[in-house]
């Protein structure tokens, strides 16, 4: 884990031979989806573009960035869903089928999401899902380096625009983050972090 840690670092520059199996993907989309997330309620919905069709329209959006779209395995786009709290039921239900969590706590955890959504604006809700949204990114580079790829985070690209790129309900669906990955075809480079008495205090 430390190695990974240490190792991972943006890359711009993919093979653009070589494509990620989709087995392999999804099999690293179901480790990413082992983040926390507030409440469990897993807010973040992925779109995978592959194809050079999506692609073609998410270069429209895009500030820059041609480099990691054109040689990329797939550009990984992630939102948050402001309607999360559906799920709830549904998640918490599939809890005590498993014997994960008892029916009690799944009947007070409901109650509690039921009077909390009543006080709770979209800014609000939009406000966790970017909490959770960041935790669940990181999660999902870390997890492409143990599997031996690479990824770039992107954040140059027209926000209120992703989501008409994969034709979903804007309104809804939130744009949090690209991020890049694929089979590495450049070194990229090392940076440095500042010390930990700059960014630290201990009290």
């Amino acid at each position: 884990m430390k190695n990974i840690l240490i190792e991972r670092r943006s890359i711009r520059k993919y093979d653009p031979n070589y494509k990620i199996p989709r087995k392999e993907l999804e099999e690293m989309l179901k480790e990413t989806m082992r983040a926390p997330s507030s409440m469990n309620m897993q807010p973040t919905r992925f779109f995978i573009i592959e194809s050079d069709p999506y692609k073609k329209k998410l270069e429209r959006i895009l500030y820059g960035n041609k480099v990691q779209l054109d040689t990329s395995s797939a550009m990984i786009l992630m939102f948050t869903d402001l309607q999360k709290y559906d799920l709830a039921e549904n998640i918490f239900d599939l809890a005590v089928k498993k014997g994960l969590m008892p029916k009690e706590v799944r009947d007070r955890q409901l109650r509690n999401i039921t009077n909390m959504v009543e006080d709770l604006n979209l800014s609000q809700t939009e406000r966790t899902g970017i909490f959770d949204g960041g935790i669940i990114a990181l999660q999902f580079m870390l997890v492409a380096k143990a599997h031996g790829y690479d990824t770039c985070p992107i954040g140059g690209f027209k926000h209120d625009e992703l989501a008409d790129v994969v034709g979903i309900d804007k309104k809804r669906y939130k744009a949090l983050h690209i991020i890049s990955v694929g089979k590495a075809d450049e070194a990229g480079y090392e940076s440095v972090r500042l010390n930990i008495n700059e960014v630290a205090k201990f009290l």
